[in-house]
């Protein structure tokens, strides 16, 4: 462990003493996970090699998913805590390589205590590092979900919507194409070959489009692979993705995308829009209002918090609170994390099990304390 990382066995004592377990994951991984849930533009970052078998393996560019798949190997059973602190490896770091520590909790069920209990404690992470009082960011993934299925956007548009949601929270392009685009009626070009797919799983999908284009003789288009190019043909040419939506839905869209403020002021407005709409999110609104209650009982002020219904963390595997920490004023993140349900089936879990965590930036709080 390097020397100047001068809180990190303070921070897995802190880790320890609230039920979390180290755990090592091997740093040699299957590529193919990383690249399916975060894109084939990951690639671009990633160490990458095959085995003798020709499987593709890369060095850990990330611990969350090496960490969801060791639950997943024991069985993943019962609740589980996880902590780690280890290397990862991407080419956009510093000599190619950063440490990571942070956080994984599996399979509880009361899940808005569970986001309110590790908000507290990455806050309590942030404080090793003299870091009192750190900018709170919150936004919530799966509420702008609820929202979608409310509108009932096709699936194509959905899908689409929430990608890059993820990935910068600014959906302007989106939301202006669609308004151009008449409402109901299009028909894609390859209208035949999604009939076909419509209903299956995407990662089987994407698997026929690339053996496909790869049986078409098809490489590499403008330096793009062939998995680059499958996905963006899902992803453009998805069913209902040549129509667009009435004015009253992108409308309804952009009021809650500018919809920011504590939590208690964000919900106020939401329902208000969710009454005027004639939508029903009661349910996820429902669940917003208890975590802030749980933010609270942890004794965090809820004035204190800025929700951004904008706000997601570009990762497309969260389903719920996405949360950053940051030093006033400094737009990295120094812990960041949130809730992502359906990713351990993604990954070959059996079934949907509750998941939330977070991951710190150990040379980012070591710099602010060097400030200080």
């Amino acid at each position: 462990m390097p020397a100047d990382f001068s809180h990190a066995e303070e921070l897995l004592a802190l880790y320890a003493r609230a039920g979390f377990a180290r755990v090592e994951p091997p740093v040699l991984q299957p590529a193919d996970a990383f690249l399916d849930l975060s894109g084939e533009e990951m690639r671009r970052t990633m160490f990458l090699t095959t085995d003798p078998e020709g499987r593709e393996l890369c060095l850990r560019p990330d611990l969350t998913l090496p960490v969801c798949r060791l639950y997943i190997a024991e069985g993943a059973v019962q609740p589980r805590d996880f902590a780690y602190l280890g290397t990862v490896f991407r080419s956009d770091a510093p000599e190619g390589e950063v440490l990571q520590a942070g956080v994984e909790s599996f399979g509880r069920p009361d899940r808005e205590a569970a986001d309110a209990e590790l908000l507290a404690l990455g806050l309590e992470t942030a404080a090793l590092w003299g870091v009192f009082e750190p900018t709170i960011r919150l936004g919530d993934a799966g509420l702008f979900a609820t929202l979608l299925d409310a509108l009932n956007l096709p699936p194509g548009w959905r899908r689409r919507l929430i990608k890059d949601f993820a990935r910068s929270g600014d959906l302007g392009a989106d939301l202006a194409t669609l308004k151009q685009r008449p409402e109901g009626g299009g028909v894609t070009a390859h209208a035949g070959v999604l009939s076909a797919l419509a209903g299956s799983d995407p990662a089987a999908a994407h698997a026929l489009v690339t053996d496909l284009l790869s049986i078409a003789g098809i490489s590499t288009v403008g330096g793009r692979s062939v998995s680059e190019i499958a996905e963006r043909f899902l992803e453009q040419a998805a069913p209902g993705d040549a129509e667009g939506l009435s004015a009253e839905k992108v409308a309804v869209i952009e009021r809650y995308l500018a919809i920011q403020g504590n939590p208690d002021v964000a919900a106020a407005a939401l329902r208000r829009l969710a009454g005027e709409a004639g939508l029903d999110l009661d349910a996820a609104l429902d669940a917003f209002e208890v975590r802030t209650n749980f933010i609270a009982a942890q004794g965090i002020e809820v004035e204190k918090l800025s929700f951004a219904a904008a706000f997601g963390r570009p990762l497309d595997y969260y389903s719920g609170m996405v949360f950053e920490l940051h030093e006033n004023g400094s737009r990295a993140p120094l812990v960041a994390g949130g809730r992502y349900d359906g990713l351990l089936a993604r990954l070959g879990a059996g079934v949907p099990i509750p998941a939330v965590g977070f991951a710190v930036w150990l040379e980012r709080l070591d710099a602010v304390e060097a400030r200080q």
